[in-house]
């Protein structure tokens, strides 16, 4: 895995397609569940083109342990976010496929942040890496994204309030470097920036590069949207370059990051298709729909497509003015009370693993 994001259409979905129909087979016939739901729902393992590639629905994961090696060979377990009393998505790696997430997360920010690690704020709590084992969402996106920094200082006290002292110090030691600052769009909007902005909080990040992912429908509740969160933290916080991101636990590791243009974008080893929320049919560029994520990494569960509960937009393919290639895309928010129909209806009298 080189530079991620080289492969015009032309010479991407052939590759990518390949290695699709290789997971689904291997899914097929390493998973029971997967194998009953594919079969019941009539689809074929062989696709000829990406749009396809048999996908399952995100919420499978939050009802089913989908599993496709021997259990004994699970080093880790991923849970996504969830509130009190919700059900969480259920994640098992094997050595393979955590290897192959961290590579492609270094791969794919490599053009962002280098190959050079800078000192780094991450704008949450150490404690929620507690289990080395089994990590929620943010506990993976930490460790993911510690990978790019060193001398790492949490920003946030176990009670989720800021460490105004110590990331003062911490700032003034690195003062003059590119600090690398990694944390949730929301958790960074409740505690970092309104705790500064209430409590009169004089901070300036300096010559900080933010990479930021997830929480945008809280953030949307508040009426904040991307060009304002942006604006914000530079103008309050002094943060110099912002990047958010699109990923999710089911595919940790096949994250879509943001141009200097402000588009998300896939990578060479994964893509996005954008379907109707009704009929399931492929929508052409320009149009809103689910969105549908393909990925080559995920070898010990069937989660190599997924169609997500969010709505987003292709703006164009391989044209992209910050002259990155592959799609280039816009997520739009959440469907309402997420309630997606096909492949989730074939599960019902699969024996959960």
């Amino acid at each position: 895995m080189t530079i991620p994001y080289h492969l015009t259409k032309e010479n991407k979905e052939p590759m990518l397609l390949e290695k699709m129909n290789d997971l689904t087979k291997w899914h097929f016939e390493q998973s029971e569940a997967y194998r009953l739901m594919i079969s019941k729902s009539k689809l074929d393992i062989e696709a000829q083109t990406l749009y396809d590639v048999p996908f399952l629905p995100v919420q499978l994961f939050k009802l089913m342990d989908l599993v496709s090696v021997p259990k004994e060979e699970i080093v880790k377990v991923l849970t996504s976010s969830g509130t009190t009393g919700q059900q969480v998505s259920k994640i098992y790696l094997d050595k393979e496929t955590s290897i192959a997430q961290t590579k492609a997360l270094v791969e794919v920010m490599k053009p962002i942040l280098g190959s050079k690690r800078m000192p780094m704020i991450i704008l949450d709590t150490k404690s929620v890496l507690k289990n080395r084992n089994s990590f929620s969402a943010r506990g993976a996106g930490i460790l993911g994204f510690s990978n790019f920094g060193r001398k790492h200082f949490y920003a946030l006290n176990d009670d989720m309030s800021l460490d105004v002292d110590g990331l003062r110090a911490f700032l003034e030691e690195y003062k003059g470097q590119r600090i690398l600052l990694f944390g949730f769009t929301f958790m960074i909007w409740q505690y970092i920036y309104k705790e500064s902005m209430q409590r009169g909080y004089k901070i300036d990040f300096g010559e900080s590069i933010l990479i930021h992912g997830g929480g945008w429908k809280k953030l949307k509740d508040e009426a904040v949207d991307s060009e304002t969160f942006n604006q914000l933290l530079k103008s309050e916080l002094g943060i110099r370059e912002v990047h958010n991101y699109y990923g999710m636990v089911e595919q940790v590791g096949s994250i879509f990051v943001e141009c200097t243009k402000g588009h998300l974008h896939t990578p060479n080893y994964a893509d996005v298709i954008i379907r109707d929320p009704i009929t399931f049919e492929v929508l052409s560029h320009g149009n809103q729909g689910l969105v549908q994520v393909l990925s080559e990494l995920p070898h010990s569960y069937p989660g190599h497509s997924l169609l997500t509960e969010d709505l987003g937009t292709i703006i164009g393919e391989d044209n992209c003015e910050c002259g990155w290639k592959g799609k280039y895309f816009n997520i739009l928010g959440r469907i309402p009370k997420a309630e997606l129909r096909g492949c989730s209806d074939t599960f019902q009298g699969v024996t959960r693993t």
